[in-house]
């Protein structure tokens, strides 16, 4: 960078994320530059290309990579956005890094590799302490959930949320001010979180400081069972990327499945109810909403498997449940979910569906059934299949 004709003479520092994780030897793949000492006029001067809405932010021109002039906030309104920002020459680099919400988040590191740390933020990665930088740590409550993911990501490495910062996240969950977070923005840090290593600390943390009663209030009516739903975080139905996190280079599609499989799991518990009210209030993407409705029908399975025998109305019913005649990929990830607990009963299940798949809807077209005839009867004899395999296997 030091050789970089469109940055001469400016003071740029990498700040943030890449300095933290290159210290914890965690894979960086982005790095976020501040500019101090210069204005949005001297940036497009140079050729940079200004992308901030809210605040300075400008690409470089050839790696594209973001340059933020330092700037500070002032609190105006509520919720995340509801901040005064000003960039001027005259905002100092810690001005810059006093604004931001942990100490570990806070430092930054000059071209020649000189740290700037005035939060100490070097400090509480050797104490593996996620610590706010300032007070003003309560101006901003999306900082809840963040500070929430960070323990997600780090938990493994042994790291905890320091008490007094705990403290302001409970303030904050008291305050009223999570409530003006929108759905978007809850769910990109949930969703964030459900591909860390240990995305169960992200939803305890919540817990711990009343921001997920706040947020997700269906996930904490039954503590036993929310305990139990964190449990079941890791216990996926798939191979989920040989167990490798985003850090660790996991292909997007898995990553994607395994937040799902995850979200799924959480929420298998719930009732239709309260599981379509979490839906609507976090805006959920089709593909979660509809996972976690096939997860908690298959819950409800094998459920009743336990206390008595099934019948071929409730398989028949589940397989409806699950849309598996029309979308018969359903089948097998949500076998392999009952397989994980009942695995006799998984290849049951599966023995019936393909002895009821095999009743073809155009044969009974050509015996004259039609309309809600055929609805019936091809109910009645996929029913009878099912109910036959039961049978021999009883």
């Amino acid at each position: 960078m030091s050789d970089d004709r469109f940055l001469e003479g400016l003071k740029v520092y990498c700040v943030g994320g890449a300095v933290r994780d290159a210290r914890l030897g965690w894979p960086v793949y982005d790095h976020d530059w501040v500019v101090v000492g210069a204005s949005a006029g001297d940036m497009t001067r140079r050729g940079f290309t200004p992308v901030g809405r809210d605040f300075p932010v400008f690409l470089h021109p050839v790696t594209h990579e973001e340059y933020a002039l330092a700037r500070t906030e002032r609190k105006r309104g509520h919720g995340y956005t509801g901040f005064v920002v000003h960039a001027s020459p005259e905002v100092s680099l810690e001005d810059d890094l006093a604004r931001r919400d942990l100490t570990i988040n806070a430092m930054a590191e000059s071209v020649d590799g000189t740290l700037i740390d005035p939060y100490h933020g070097q400090r509480d990665l050797a104490a593996k302490r996620l610590r706010h930088v300032s007070p003003a740590f309560v101006e901003d409550p999306l900082r809840v959930l963040r500070t929430a993911r960070f323990l997600a990501r780090y938990r493994g490495l042994g790291f905890a949320i320091a008490e007094d910062t705990l403290a302001l996240m409970r303030e904050l969950a008291e305050s009223g001010e999570l409530g003006h977070l929108v759905a978007e923005r809850v769910w990109t840090e949930t969703e964030k979180a459900l591909g860390e290593p240990s995305p169960e600390a992200y939803f305890t943390a919540l817990d711990d400081c009343g921001a997920l009663e706040v947020l997700m209030p269906e996930l904490t009516e039954d503590p036993i069972a929310l305990a139990a739903a964190l449990d079941r975080l890791h216990c996926l139905p798939a191979p989920q990327a040989d167990g490798k996190t985003e850090a660790e280079g996991a292909a997007d599609s898995e990553i994607g499945e395994r937040r799902r499989w995850r979200w799924a799991r959480l929420l298998e518990h719930l009732g239709d109810d309260a599981r379509a009210a979490l839906t609507e209030r976090l805006k959920l993407p089709k593909a979660y909403a509809d996972l976690a409705r096939q997860a908690s029908r298959t819950r409800m399975l094998r459920l009743d498997s336990e206390a008595a025998p099934l019948t071929a109305r409730q398989v028949l019913d589940w397989y409806d449940g699950i849309d598996a005649w029309r979308r018969d990929e359903r089948l097998a990830p949500q076998s392999a979910l009952l397989a994980l607990d009942e695995p006799g009963l998984a290849r049951l299940l599966d023995a019936a569906y393909q002895a009821a798949q095999a009743i073809a809807p155009k044969e009974l077209l050509t015996e004259g059934f039609k309309g809600k005839a055929l609805g019936e009867e091809l109910d009645r004899r996929r029913q009878a299949a099912i109910a036959e395999v039961l049978a021999d296997a009883s």
